[in-house]
């Protein structure tokens, strides 16, 4: 077997590893979406592209153990639609997500989210109704936000323990009540109201001791949806760079490497005229 081939079948196991890496970052985020951001339909794409580099990737391996030009053509004609995709994917996630981000608060550890701050495609699809009565639902069977309280020796966080704490973005917009409505501190999801209902936001009023409730109806809800699935995106994101970039180069040495495949035995370039000598030439003198 020639070197070229052991060139390719390396490049595709290497290849194969990184299928690996862009499936894993589609099942976080998929195990994400069960159980975090409860958006479950943005997950597809990614892992449709891992499983798919896979595929090839082992269908090109196969080309080169076995000296098939057809798979070993295959698996770099696809590879480069799928590079393509990976490209487009990367674009859109970092599209969607561009916008809109927490806002920190005077004297807090956590920050606010608001609704008006995120814009596009993935804002509106997160507050149509239909995907809403969905994503709140799987927020409230995640129990993400009774998960909320903490103890110490016992004995419940202070409000100014709770105030000191880095919230996630569905904790702070949606397990608690919008810091300037004012609300009185009983526990991490119990609330009294206080003197310092903001009237222009209507999430003061939304609010609900219903732990049932609480305030997954909010604007502010809704935006650390948003802000949750940011976060997710773009460290899925930057490893997928990674990847994109290697997959770049391997694709580039693996096209080098079929077409100095493609030359004949006796290093004539591919494309011209093979002359097979049955006996050497001989010289008359």
């Amino acid at each position: 077997m020639r070197t070229s081939n052991h060139l390719i079948g390396l490049l595709n196991f290497l290849t194969f590893l990184l299928s690996i890496v862009i499936l894993g970052g589609g099942i976080w985020l998929s195990s994400r979406a069960n159980s975090t951001d409860c958006l479950k339909f943005l997950q597809w794409p990614l892992i449709v592209i891992g499983a798919s580099i896979m595929v090839v990737s082992l269908a090109g391996f196969a080309g080169a153990c076995y000296r098939n030009t057809f798979l070993m053509w295959l698996y770099l004609f696809v590879m480069f639609f799928i590079i393509a995709a990976l490209i487009g994917f990367i674009i859109f996630a970092y599209a969607v997500t561009d916008k809109g981000s927490g806002r920190p608060v005077l004297n807090k550890g956590y920050l606010e989210y608001y609704l008006q701050d995120y814009s596009g495609w993935l804002k509106d699809r997160v507050v149509d109704e239909s995907y809403w009565a969905k994503i709140s639902s799987c927020i409230r069977d995640s129990k993400v936000c009774s998960k909320t309280g903490r103890t110490f020796n016992g004995v419940p966080e202070t409000y100014d323990m709770f105030s000191m704490r880095k919230l996630s973005p569905i904790e702070s917009g949606c397990c608690k009540p919008p810091t300037e409505c004012g609300y009185v501190y009983i526990n991490e999801t119990l609330w009294n109201p206080g003197s310092g209902l903001a009237a222009t936001n209507l999430d003061c009023s939304r609010w609900s001791n219903d732990q049932e409730m609480l305030c997954y109806q909010c604007d502010s809800c809704k935006a650390g949806v948003l802000g949750s699935l940011k976060k997710s995106w773009r460290k899925v994101s930057v490893i997928n760079i990674v990847v994109l970039i290697l997959l770049v180069i391997f694709y580039v040495i693996g096209c080098a490497a079929f077409r100095n495949n493609k030359k004949i035995d006796n290093d004539e370039p591919y494309g011209e005229a093979r002359m097979t000598k049955t006996q050497p030439s001989r010289i008359h003198l």
